[in-house]
């Protein structure tokens, strides 16, 4: 049963008998893995901090020939971002990329462009980024990757030239740390309200976490 390692954000996690707790990693080149952290409730446990939501970590885990769930023995803290989750819309808005993720992406398939996609954007909120920008990028990006968006070059409609425009600019730009976002207000609305449509329609649902971030 030998030991494997992966550089990943920790997406959730959720208690598991008296001890232990369940977490959800989109690791780099493994994409998601779901381990069992032993004794990760104890008081002074050796995991700390390092499975808060949305930490970067490498974690180290056993797994088992037939068993959906590995058994993680240790992570080690590589940036943490547990400040940008003290505001409230921010808290809700990580736990809705979370959502995202876990909804559209099987385990372990590898989702390197995701990553990416995720730690950029987390980083640039750390930076204090505009987080209607950022978490339209993240949206607009996240739909490219998966193959959801239809042909949006710009056309005659007002909302089918914002998102042609809005979805241009993300292709050539990084996530803006800082600055003036290069987008209206009422721009950013109305590109929101289409992309959300978008994820909407695919996932067949609302997201849960997309009503507590909604305007």
């Amino acid at each position: 049963m030998p030991l494997d390692q992966a550089e990943a954000i920790v997406l959730r996690a959720y208690n598991v008998g008296d001890q232990d707790k369940v977490v959800i990693f989109l690791a780099r080149d493994k994409g998601l893995v779901r381990g069992v952290a032993k004794g990760a409730r104890k008081f002074g446990n050796r995991f700390g901090s390092t499975l808060e939501p949305m930490s970067l970590v490498k974690m180290f885990y056993y797994e088992k020939e037939r068993r959906d769930l590995v058994t993680v023995s240790d992570c080690d803290l590589i940036e943490s971002f547990f400040d940008i989750q003290k505001d409230l819309k921010a808290s809700f808005t990580v736990c809705y990329f979370a959502e995202l993720i876990e909804e559209f992406f099987p385990a372990r398939a590898q989702e390197d462009l995701v990553f990416r996609l995720l730690l950029s954007v987390l980083q640039a909120m750390k930076e204090r980024g505009d987080l209607s920008l950022l978490t339209r990028y993240f949206e607009v990006w996240f739909l490219q990757i998966n193959g959801f968006l239809p042909d949006v070059r710009p056309k005659k409609e007002e909302v089918q030239r914002e998102l042609g425009s809005f979805l241009s600019w993300a292709r050539k730009n990084p996530p803006p740390k800082t600055g003036k976002p290069p987008f209206s207000p009422e721009e950013l609305k109305g590109i929101q309200k289409s992309l959300q449509a978008m994820i909407v329609f695919h996932m067949e649902k609302e997201p849960r976490s997309l009503r507590y971030i909604k305007d």
